[in-house]
């Protein structure tokens, strides 16, 4: 059985499934070319194709949803807030966590010995005006140095 998909070819042969790639290129002047190889190298990829791949859906999500600040605030959305403190701001983070305006769906706690500080990570949903919000209010807080929310990817379907 042979079934075609807009980004696959998938050949069915008594349940085994074989991914086959599309191939698509694209022409580039030399300059873009040698700036291209050194950000697949710096970035850790190990190839070309995986790294434009990545970049590319990145890319399009960003202007489709726009970044956290920019989303409307009644918007659904799921991401993952990672935060940087020193000790005494356990407390603080439990509040907020707990508070009910937005669903910590998990939540870890890291010590990072060799630079001092501690880092959580929560699996949060929520409308992005309350998770705007609620970075806004943990980024006030005494002693915590870093806050980023990475919005996840907005599928039509996948692994989950």
């Amino acid at each position: 059985m042979l079934i075609t998909t807009e980004n696959e070819i998938i050949i069915s042969i008594d349940n085994l499934r074989i991914f086959m790639s599309r191939i698509v290129s694209f022409s580039t002047d030399v300059d873009f070319a040698e700036r291209l190889g050194g950000l697949v190298k710096q970035s850790g990829y190990k190839n070309r194709s995986m790294f434009l791949r990545d970049a590319s859906i990145h890319f399009a999500e960003e202007l489709m949803r726009g970044d956290l600040d920019k989303m409307e605030s009644d918007l659904q959305i799921e991401g993952t807030a990672v935060v940087y403190f020193q000790h005494d701001v356990e407390n603080k983070l439990a509040e907020i966590r707990h508070s009910g305006s937005v669903n910590v769906t998990s939540y870890s706690h890291t010590c990072l010995p060799d630079s001092h500080s501690c880092v959580d990570t929560m699996q949060v949903k929520g409308k992005a005006g309350s998770i705007r919000k609620m970075i806004a209010q943990i980024r006030n807080i005494h002693n915590v140095d870093r806050v980023v929310f990475i919005v996840a990817p907005d599928r039509e379907d996948g692994c989950c």
